[in-house]
């Protein structure tokens, strides 16, 4: 139990020392309104957001680019009236909320996201089908956020599978992590856009690069330590400041805006059900089912995976029985790498590419990690698959902006009920 309260609480300080030293850019450059505009998964181009003061006057205007964002930038804190322009929406897409105008608050310095839930229109005039009652409207919407959780959960799921094995064999909490799944997305993102490789080589590439950068990392850094014997804290506070040199070289060389890659932006969902899906996030889901398939099982049938097991383990008894405890950790560094950078391009697909986008995620990864089990591959799966429904299944009661906090709710239920997670075992304290 004290081993969980201690990464729980190293967590929740490094999220807030880099929220500290990292701010958004959006919060540097002062007050704005801004948003995302998705209908069906895919972003919704070309329509037009007008804002004005509390007397009327107008305050800026903007419209969706090709990722459904906008921005609107404003002169001063205030309250403020957010005007979505329905004309310009597609054919067939309305507001599911029939609130297409907003009175919002924005405080000093800060960026207010505005929220436009969109959906498809019911069909009216003769022939048309009757609409369809809440109860129905209610249970497809349950079904898309809990589609939507499930296929978030699996990406999570990725990158906490090779964070727990690292944790598993080295014991090391590592709070670089989550720029392991950045380097992924952005390393594909320079492969598609800027050197023009398709989608699918680009992102191939990319996760042998991200294992190529974990095991030199455990090769001239990592393993380094370990030799020179430098205890676990002191490895753990290492991983936060190298998280930082890394999060601000991105920022170096990508630029702070959110980026797509260039196939794939936007897709027409097809019918499941009551819900619509986009083939992209299908297709995601059967490549993650199969990853996470084939690495939990090689874990647990071939003879690196039983020697895996072994060092996370008892290390000094793996060693003393022959098996290469520094190969077992680096081959570990490298799967890690390879599924943080799947996890990465992943994402970047699902949500678009930046230069934070793993340190934003890093929270909820290592709450699937402490859920399932400190060390445990299969805990990690199912702490991510909770996680991933916590968070879109909370949206149903509050604020999407807040849609974590039903996550890190869990987590806290589950640490006071069972603190060794879902699937880990119970250790004995002194």
């Amino acid at each position: 139990m004290r081993r969980a309260v201690i990464i729980f609480t190293a967590v929740l300080g490094f999220l807030f020392t880099s929220l500290g030293f990292g701010a958004t850019s959006a919060l540097a450059e002062g007050e704005a309104l801004q948003g995302t505009l998705i209908n069906a998964g895919q972003p919704v181009a070309n329509v037009v957001i007008k804002v004005s003061d509390e007397g009327g006057t107008s305050a800026g205007e903007a419209k969706s680019g090709a990722d459904g964002k906008w921005v609107v930038a404003l002169k001063a804190a205030g309250t403020y009236k957010v005007d979505l322009d329905t004309a310009t929406l597609p054919q067939g897409v309305v507001v599911t909320t029939g609130r297409s105008s907003l009175t919002l608050t924005v405080f000093e310095g800060a960026a207010r996201n505005v929220l436009f839930p969109l959906g498809a229109a019911a069909a009216t005039g003769p022939g048309a089908a009757e609409p369809e009652d809440d109860s129905n409207t209610s249970l497809a919407r349950v079904l898309d956020l809990v589609y939507t959780g499930v296929h978030f959960g699996l990406i999570i799921a990725l990158a906490a599978l090779g964070l727990s094995l690292i944790f598993g064999t080295m014991g090391l909490t590592n709070f670089a992590h989550g720029e392991l799944i950045t380097f992924g997305a952005v390393g594909c993102f320079f492969l598609n856009v800027t050197a023009g490789l398709p989608l699918e080589l680009a992102a191939l590439a990319a996760v042998v690069l991200g294992g190529a950068f974990g095991y030199f990392q455990d090769r001239l850094f990592w393993g380094w330590l370990r030799n020179r014997r430098t205890g676990l804290i002191g490895m753990m506070i290492i991983s936060i400041g190298l998280a930082l040199v890394l999060r601000y070289t991105y920022l170096y060389f990508f630029g702070g805006s959110t980026q797509q890659y260039a196939q794939y932006v936007a897709q027409p969902g097809i019918a499941v059900g009551p819900i619509s899906i986009a083939p992209k996030n299908l297709i995601m889901d059967g490549i993650a089912i199969v990853v996470l398939i084939a690495v939990s099982l090689a874990l647990v049938m071939t003879r690196l995976g039983k020697a895996t097991r072994a060092v996370s383990t008892n290390p000094a008894l793996a060693a003393a029985s022959g098996i290469s405890v520094d190969s077992i950790i680096r081959l570990v560094w490298t799967i890690g790498g390879a599924l943080a950078a799947l996890s990465g391009v992943m994402l970047g697909v699902f949500q678009g590419v930046g230069y934070q986008m793993g340190f934003q995620i890093l929270l909820l990864v290592f709450a699937a990690v402490t859920l399932g089990g400190l060390g445990t591959a299969f805990g990690a799966l199912l702490g991510s698959l909770v996680v991933g429904l916590a968070t879109q299944l909370s949206t149903l009661w509050i604020p999407t902006e807040l849609k974590n906090v039903g996550a890190l709710a869990v987590l806290i239920v589950i640490i006071l009920v069972r603190p060794q997670g879902i699937l880990g075992r119970r250790e004995r304290i002194g």
